[in-house]
C-alpha cells in the first residue's frame, strides 16, 4: 500500500493567497511605490495625475506604458481589477459600485514622516506579493538618509520652502522632516504654525530668509515679486513635495545640492 506524504504547511495553512493580478491605482503617490514593488504586468490602470507632468511622481516613459483611469466607479470597473489602491480620499460612488460587485478596495493615508513613508511601502509591498522589494526599497532611502546626515553642516541654515501661489510646508510635515535632515532650518516655522499655510509676503519681507527653495519651471507672477526677487534660490521641483516614499531619495539630493 502506497503512503503519500504531504506537506505540513499545506495541512495547517491550505494554498498560499497568490497576489494579484490586476491591480488597478487611483492615486499618484502610490503608483510611484508599485513602480518600485509590483510587476508590470500586476497593473490594470494607473492615476491619471501620473500622465500629467505638472503632476507626475514617475518617469513618464514609465506611466505611459499603462492605461489610466481619473478613479470613477465606470473607469475603474471597466478594468476588471482584483485589487484597488487608493489614497484616503475616493468618491462614495466608486466605494459602493466596488463594494456591490466585492472588489478589494484599499485606502492609504497620505505619509506625512518618514517613518510613516516606510510604512507605507511595506504595507503596499505585501499587496502586491512582494514584500522584499519594499524592503530594498526602505533600504536604498535609509542609505540616502544617513548619507544626508554624513554630509550636513554641523550648522544649520534657514530656508523656505515657498511653491505655486505662495504654499509652503510647515512643521509637522514630511517636507520639514527632510529640510532638518539636510542641515537646514524650516524658515515656514517663523511664519505659521500650520503643516501648509500660505505667508503673505508682508510676513516674509519682516524676516527674509537666506535661501529660497523653489520650482524654476513654475511661473508664479508672486515668486516674481520684488520682494522676493532678490532672495538668494535654489531649485527644489514641487514634483519632491507631492509624495513621501520613493520621493524622498531625489528630495534629499536636491537638498544636498541646495546646501552645498
Amino acid at each position: 500500500m502506497k503512503r503519500y506524504f504531504i506537506p505540513a504547511l499545506l495541512l495547517c495553512c491550505g494554498p498560499l493567497a497568490a497576489a494579484p493580478q490586476r491591480i488597478v491605482s487611483i492615486n499618484p503617490c502610490l503608483d510611484a511605490i508599485l513602480m518600485h514593488v509590483a510587476d508590470p504586468a500586476q497593473l490594470s490602470a494607473i492615476s491619471h495625475y501620473s500622465q500629467d507632468p505638472r503632476a507626475t511622481s514617475v518617469p513618464l516613459a514609465w506611466a505611459n506604458r499603462f492605461p489610466i483611469t481619473s478613479g470613477t466607479a465606470e473607469e475603474v470597473i471597466a478594468r476588471r481589477p482584483t485589487l484597488v489602491l487608493a489614497g484616503p480620499h475616493v468618491a462614495p460612488q466608486t466605494i459602493s459600485a466596488l463594494q456591490r460587485l466585492n472588489i478589494r478596495l484599499v485606502k492609504l493615508p497620505v505619509p506625512d514622516s518618514i517613518a510613516a513613508s516606510k510604512t507605507q511601502i511595506i504595507e503596499v509591498s505585501r499587496l502586491t506579493g512582494h514584500a522584499d522589494r519594499g524592503a530594498a526599497l526602505n533600504a536604498r532611502i535609509d542609505a540616502a538618509i544617513a548619507q544626508s546626515r554624513a554630509t550636513r553642516a554641523t550648522r544649520h541654515a534657514d530656508a523656505l520652502i515657498l511653491q505655486s501661489g505662495g504654499l509652503t510646508p510647515g512643521p509637522g510635515t514630511l517636507a520639514d522632516e527632510l529640510l532638518t535632515l539636510a542641515g537646514f532650518r524650516n524658515a515656514a516655522r517663523r511664519l505659521t504654525t500650520k503643516p501648509w499655510d500660505v505667508p503673505t509676503l508682508e510676513a516674509i519681507a519682516t524676516a527674509p530668509p537666506p535661501l529660497l527653495l523653489t520650482d524654476p519651471t513654475t511661473a508664479d507672477r508672486r515668486l516674481n515679486h520684488p520682494v522676493l526677487r532678490s532672495l538668494p534660490r535654489a531649485p527644489f521641483p514641487s514634483r519632491l513635495l507631492q509624495c513621501g516614499g520613493p520621493n524622498i531619495i531625489p528630495a534629499l539630493a536636491a537638498l544636498k545640492a541646495a546646501r552645498a
